[in-house]
């Protein structure tokens, strides 16, 4: 579990020159620069100690899932070459492995629940469908210790997010939820509860990409500036 107090001293320079020109850029999403600060900071502790970051969703926030493992399995920004010197070395001595290290680029662990599709099915089939993302979670949790999950909802109210947060807590992760002004059940568990604004789902997933595309642009300078 993680605190639930607020910010109180001042972010380090590489947050500040991702969210100045953010806010000044779309005001109305400035309320959200303590949440969205503590966000990068539990995720980004969580990648230090090589643990995972999990992203649960459904329909356009499943889509947004995925569009955040995109910007940060790889390449957002910022050159991100391999430069473990022993990796470096084993693979340097082939021209198969040259061509690894002349493409490959070093990634966030993400992992999005809920994109195996056999898996989704074969559980739906058996047992409560909407329990599917908890599933998934289970699968890793036993295994793989600690990590954070980061639930997207524009309404708060998806039961199979809540079930994977609470899932999550029981073994000790950081939840955290990412969700429209209301934030529902969800956000009411969540460690962090991270809102934004707007009156329909469309508007608040408007809202929601620049939030999220700051929040990797962050990680990305906290790990590869």
């Amino acid at each position: 579990m993680v605190s639930r107090e607020n910010i109180t001293t001042p972010p380090p320079p590489f947050i500040q020159m991702v969210l100045e020109p953010l806010f000044k850029r779309l005001p109305h999403l400035a309320p959200v620069r303590e949440q969205l600060i503590r966000t990068c900071e539990i995720i980004g502790d969580a990648f230090e100690r090589g643990e995972i970051l999990y992203l649960c969703g459904n329909g356009g926030s499943f889509a947004d899932a995925l569009h955040i493992k995109g910007e940060l399995a790889k390449s957002f920004e910022k050159s991100r070459p391999i430069r473990n010197p022993d990796i470096i070395s084993r693979l340097r001595g082939n021209s198969e492995g040259k061509i690894l290290l002349d493409n490959l680029e070093v990634g966030l662990p993400v992992i999005v629940l809920g994109e195996s599709h056999s898996l989704r099915s074969a559980f739906a089939n058996d047992r409560d469908a909407e329990l599917i993302y908890a599933q998934e979670l289970n699968s890793f949790a036993p295994f793989v210790k600690g990590g954070v999950i980061l639930g997207i909802s524009t309404s708060g109210g998806a039961r199979n997010v809540l079930a994977a947060l609470q899932l999550a807590q029981a073994y000790g992760m950081a939840a955290l939820s990412f969700t429209g002004p209301d934030g529902g059940k969800v956000a009411q568990i969540a460690d962090v509860a991270l809102k934004v604004p707007g009156e329909s789902t469309a508007q608040i997933q408007e809202n929601q990409q620049p939030v999220y595309h700051a929040l990797c642009r962050m990680l990305e300078r906290r790990f590869f500036a």
